[in-house]
């Protein structure tokens, strides 16, 4: 896939969409940084910045993945809110066998995702997985037929999208960061207490009463 930029992640933020959705165009879904460059000595500088911006994006986030994962590609994966493959998805985290250290948060996503016992032997051996695996240690939240791929993540993005954007995108940004042990309880408060006052809510309530779809704004 075409990484995206910073550029398109901060215009998401800047905009009221709700949901953001990844895919690869090509053979996988992501293969990673450049190994040529890493052997050059780059990094790929940037990368986990535009990996945590999109953890951190205001909208929910869908991965679509169609084929292998690796590497960095396997962190840009998991900071989407919600990763759906098919079986011929497989992945592997090679930062051992090339000599590579991960960095803090790439390290915090694998934890608060996957738990620590499976993390270590994809760090730690490098070792390779296919859907099923990956479906079991929890790096996809659903494993789908091919075909289907696309209808789900259409049927995923209403669902999220018709929800009140305050609750949804509060509560997103606050269960990440419970995840990585980096609650911050005034911030929680605060979108708790802008929610309970919000249109939202009423809007919610009215909608449940009448037996009919809400209409969120978002205000």
């Amino acid at each position: 896939m075409t990484w995206p930029s910073q550029r398109h992640v901060d215009a998401v933020n800047d905009s009221d969409v709700r949901v953001l959705r990844l895919r690869g165009t090509g053979k996988y879904f992501c293969s990673g940084f450049d190994i040529g460059r890493l052997a050059a000595g780059q990094r790929g500088a940037g990368f986990e910045t535009l990996v945590n911006a999109v953890e951190d994006c205001r909208a929910v986030t869908i991965a679509e993945i169609h084929g292998g994962v690796y590497g960095g590609g396997t962190d840009l994966a998991l900071a989407c809110d919600f990763r759906l493959g098919t079986a011929a998805v497989d992945m592997f985290m090679p930062a051992a066998r090339l000599g590579l250290h991960f960095y803090q948060r790439g390290m915090e996503r694998y934890i608060s995702r996957l738990g620590l016992n499976h993390a270590k032997p994809l760090f730690l051996t490098a070792e390779r997985i296919d859907a099923d695996e990956m479906l079991r240690r929890g790096f996809l939240t659903e494993l789908l037929p091919a075909e289907r791929l696309r209808e789900r993540a259409d049927q995923l993005s209403d669902t999220v999208a018709g929800l009140a954007p305050l609750g949804v995108q509060g509560m997103k940004r606050h269960l990440n960061a419970i995840g990585r042990g980096a609650l911050d309880t005034e911030a929680l408060a605060g979108d708790i207490s802008r929610a309970t006052q919000s249109q939202d809510i009423r809007e919610g309530a009215l909608a449940w009463k009448e037996k009919r779809r809400p209409q969120f704004t978002g205000t």
